[in-house]
């Protein structure tokens, strides 16, 4: 599934964009939004506002939570 964002608000860069929309990292996903959308580097770090990108919806977050062990 595709989603498609659009850029708001001024100094929005992609890494928030995609916080903003799914409210977690997600490893991969700023270098796969960059691949689907040709030119989109060349803008900057910062996204003019108006500027739609599409975005390959994440896998919804694991549930589990990890556990780390002092004594292991």
């Amino acid at each position: 599934m595709i989603d498609m964002l659009t850029v708001e608000t001024a100094h929005t860069t992609l890494d928030l964009l995609l916080w903003r929309r799914y409210r977690r990292e997600v490893k991969g996903l700023v270098e796969d939004t960059l691949a689907r959308n040709p030119g989109l580097a060349a803008l900057g770090a910062i996204l003019p506002i108006g500027t739609v990108v599409q975005v390959q919806v994440p896998p919804a977050a694991s549930t589990a939570a990890a556990v780390t062990s002092l004594y292991d």
